[in-house]
């Protein structure tokens, strides 16, 4: 697992350019391949931030192209994925193709002498994630995952920051809640059938695991109970819109909670929160609205034995751009380490595994 430290939300040279939203210095040449979710937009900005020339881009989709090309009018549309693999100039590459399709993509990157990058959940299956572990073991290259709720999130890199520091003492459990937004009528077919997005708690759950592990320092890890349903959905019968687990490990036990039931009454789309016991106190996070409360996002509260305080994070740097690149120059593990990626996607694939099905009274 990788040491808070890693985290540091003080800003480094390149702080100001990582506040500002600003793209650092190229150091690197990256691609991407693959656009189906939007999250592909931040994964982009973060390399870009971090000091990646963002230079090609390959995808199927006609109408899912037109957006990304203007938005990075910079880069180039290649002619085939095999363009980019093959171009010898590259060293990184991002997608966020069909979740089911992005490990066999990343395996393919990887034998092709490149670094990856794939948004969440970058690996859906038990089977895909033993294929993935061999061929990053035998290239030796990187197999990232975006866990944006924590990379992207100003309030966890300062949480990162706050428990590294001892603020709040040892870290007992984290609770997490991940509640989404539906939206249905701007979803893909692909996102209402488990067989191409893995399940709610292996897709929004590898959030909560990858936060579960960094904050408690777990490396190794239990699934106590777990349990999926479609509560709400009957039109969707291949989908899950609710999951919970309880997990225990070496340092600390975790509960987490996903759904699609955020309603439309929210500001957001979605009340995401982050809980952080400790010995001496706790950590709660607002990650995306404060109800009836602040404005905007990143609310951190901090209670110890002291005070309770709020904590401004809107000024905090995102640094896992800048450390994915220093990692692909460096062959280094300072954005995260694989083993801790490949950990917070195993539990979650066990977790979703293992779930008991839910079935409620009409």
């Amino acid at each position: 697992m990788a040491s808070p430290a890693l985290f540091s939300a003080k800003p480094s040279k390149s702080g100001h350019a990582q506040r500002k939203g600003n793209a650092a210095a190229p150091r690197i040449r990256f691609s991407v391949i693959g656009i189906n979710h939007g999250h592909i937009y931040g994964q982009v900005e973060a390399v870009k931030r971090g000091g990646g020339e963002f230079v090609s881009y390959y995808a199927k989709e006609p109408d899912l192209l037109e957006a990304f090309a203007k938005r990075f009018p910079e880069a180039k549309l290649a002619r085939s994925e095999k363009e980019i693999l093959e171009d010898s100039s590259i060293h990184l590459v991002l997608s966020s193709i069909v979740p089911a399709e992005r490990a066999p993509l990343g395996i393919r990157v990887m034998r092709h002498g490149k670094d990856y990058m794939a948004d969440k959940p970058g690996i859906t299956s038990l089977e895909q994630l033993a294929d993935v572990r061999r061929v990053q073991k035998e290239t030796k290259r990187i197999y990232s995952i975006m866990y944006s709720e924590r990379f992207e999130n100003r309030a966890t890199v300062k949480a990162g920051e706050l428990v590294k520091a001892g603020a709040i003492g040892k870290v007992v459990q984290t609770i997490g809640l991940g509640p989404h937004r539906m939206n249905s009528a701007t979803r893909p077919d692909w996102f209402f059938d488990r067989k191409h997005f893995g399940g709610i708690i292996t897709d929004i759950g590898s959030h909560q695991f990858d936060q579960y592990l960094y904050f408690t320092g777990t490396t190794k890890a239990d699934i106590v109970a777990s349990q999926v349903g479609n509560i709400n959905h009957p039109q969707y019968p291949k989908f899950e819109d609710f999951g919970d687990v309880l997990v225990r490990g070496d340092g600390g036990t975790g509960y987490i909670r996903v759904d699609w039931f955020t309603p439309d009454g929210l500001k957001s789309w979605g009340d995401g929160r982050l809980t952080i016991l400790g010995t001496d106190g706790f950590i709660e996070i607002r990650k995306n609205i404060d109800i009836a409360g602040r404005d905007g996002g990143n609310h951190l509260f901090l209670t110890d034995q002291k005070e309770t305080k709020y904590i401004d994070c809107s000024e905090v740097a995102l640094p896992y751009g800048e450390q994915l690149v220093n990692d692909v120059l460096n062959r280094t593990e300072t954005a995260m380490t694989q083993e801790h990626c490949f950990l917070a996607t195993e539990l979650a694939l066990k977790a979703q595994q293992q779930a008991h099905k839910m079935a409620l009274k009409a």
